[in-house]
């Protein structure tokens, strides 16, 4: 079988192939090289969906819901225990989750988190916490409130792409890198060098394939950026932030941020461009202004780390389904399998991923190829080029109302307007 993508969805999947059928004779093709995309460049975030139960339950019902929450609570633990049977050091650090209010228009996120979980009984995967509370695990004058999910960890990612980059070959797994897929032929995959017949085929290049026409109209590119400071390790003791807690705000384009191992500070900001026709360019790493919000929110949450130099910055595509959930299915009428969608909660659902696109290329119907990601419906998207247009306009005006509300405003009416506009269609892309 061949499997289309080096990241993580890519590898994850090759490994549970073998697992699943060991005679199996697994190839991956990678166009550059394994976690030269989104898989090398992302924050680092490990978690399931407990903090999206709310979207769940609306999407696939509570029994649906809970499903897919416990499939991804398995997430950390399966990490762990990939990192310890290998002798891998991916810099994981289970500190959990921390989602903080840090304006009063994001009070009513965290309230959300709360009671969906508090409504299927299971109060314990988000606890609430107060202001106070919340600044004892990270003292910033701006956190109003929280919510603590115990599902979490964080790692090194260009450290467990390259893991399992390593365990792919040790299990037996052939790794074609520079070796870009040029076309999908029945029970064949072409490269610029020739071809590789196929007779299961696993497209994994997530970002990549929103120009695909089995799933291009449920997928849309958005950009998303980070920044690094130097090494403050004193700055970071001052603040009390020594739990290894990952942060995300309660913006829609949230920032999202963390301690590394060697006392440094990421500050992500998920506000960059959005993509045209699936095509991936330097909007997605080189774009300046979003770098710029990045480290915004940097000083504005985190004032205390005024003084700490930001080292660098990078961005990348991330691939955003339209009900913000990733899916996975097969081509009709043939066997080509396919998983997308993460929709920049990639790290840890990519393992979930990799166990349902095995079980689908094994054939099984089993716990994975049960789950609502595979047997629900995505509502599409709007057709090129008002899917870009309209998603522009969407992400402006979201911008807007975010940037007025953290300074105690309300947002200009037509930015509000047009921020709605998704939920009013039924999709979730966008929406507040």
């Amino acid at each position: 079988m061949a499997v289309v993508g080096g990241g993580y969805t890519g590898l994850w999947t090759a490994l549970a192939v073998r697992e699943r059928l060991p005679a199996a004779r697994v190839v991956v093709l990678e166009a550059e090289i394994c976690g030269h995309g989104p898989s090398g460049r992302n924050g680092g975030f490990l978690n399931g969906w407990w903090a999206v139960l709310g979207d769940l339950r609306r999407l696939v019902g509570d029994a649906g819901a809970l499903e897919v929450a416990r499939a991804g609570a398995r997430i950390v633990p399966a990490v762990r225990d990939f990192c310890e049977r290998r002798g891998e050091d991916v810099w994981l650090r289970e500190g959990g989750e921390l989602m903080v209010s840090a304006a009063p228009a994001q009070d009513a996120a965290i309230a959300e988190r709360v009671e969906a979980a508090r409504a299927l009984g299971v109060e314990d995967e988000a606890v609430p916490l107060t202001g106070e509370e919340v600044r004892e695990r990270c003292d910033s004058p701006v956190f109003r409130g929280g919510v603590f999910f115990r599902d979490g960890a964080n790692v090194q990612p260009a450290l467990l792409v390259r893991a399992l980059r390593r365990a792919a070959l040790a299990d037996g797994v052939t790794v074609h890198e520079r070796s870009p897929v040029v076309a999908l032929e029945d029970g064949f995959v072409r490269t610029p060098r020739g071809r590789l017949r196929a007779a299961e085929i696993v497209v994994a290049t997530n970002a990549a394939m929103t120009g695909w026409g089995p799933v291009a109209r449920r997928l849309t590119n958005f950009g998303s950026y980070v920044v690094l400071t130097e090494p403050v390790p004193e700055l970071v003791e001052r603040i009390g932030w020594t739990g290894g807690e990952s942060i995300v705000d309660g913006r829609m384009f949230v920032h999202y941020f963390r301690t590394t191992r060697d006392g440094r500070v990421l500050m992500g900001s998920g506000s960059g461009p959005i993509g045209l026709g699936g095509r991936i360019d330097g909007r997605f790493s080189r774009d300046r202004p979003t770098a710029a919000r990045a480290e915004a929110g940097l000083r504005r949450l985190l004032p205390d780390l005024a003084e700490a130099r930001v080292d660098r910055s990078w961005g990348g595509p991330i691939d955003v389904s339209a009900d913000h959930m990733p899916f996975f299915g097969t081509v009709p009428g043939k066997r080509v399998h396919y998983g997308a969608g993460y929709s920049g909660n990639g790290v840890g659902p990519s393992w979930v991923g990799g166990q349902i696109l095995a079980s689908l290329v094994a054939g099984l119907d089993d716990e994975w190829t049960r789950l609502p990601l595979v047997t629900r419906r995505v509502k599409p998207l709007p057709p090129e080029p008002l899917k870009r247009l309209g998603g522009g306009l969407v992400r402006t005006a979201i911008i807007a109302c975010e940037a007025a509300e953290e300074q105690g405003r309300r947002g200009p009416l037509p930015a509000r307007a047009a921020a709605a506009l998704p939920r009013l269609l039924g999709m979730q892309i966008g929406t507040r």
